[in-house]
């Protein structure tokens, strides 16, 4: 079965794809991974970004961390400044 899960965009993510957020169909029982190869799929100016985090439900979460379609998931790029 494939769900899909809404995926905030910020700063060079939102750049790169032109958009604030995007909506990804994935299997049941994917994991944050998962996730990042379909958006580099998608969108290969992503793979680029090499300190990018995600964020599930508020909090960073890891690569084998297994999502669910009412999951609230933000991709966050690296700041720059002092």
């Amino acid at each position: 079965m494939n769900s899909s899960v809404s995926v905030l965009l910020f700063g060079i993510t939102r750049d790169l794809t032109g958009q604030s957020s995007v909506s990804v169909s994935l299997l049941e029982e994917a994991r944050v991974g998962d996730l990042l190869t379909q958006l580099h799929r998608q969108y290969p100016q992503l793979a680029a970004i090499r300190s990018l985090l995600v964020a599930v439900n508020g909090e960073y979460a890891e690569t084998d961390q297994i999502l669910t379609p009412n999951d609230e998931v933000a991709l966050i790029p690296p700041v720059s400044g002092g």
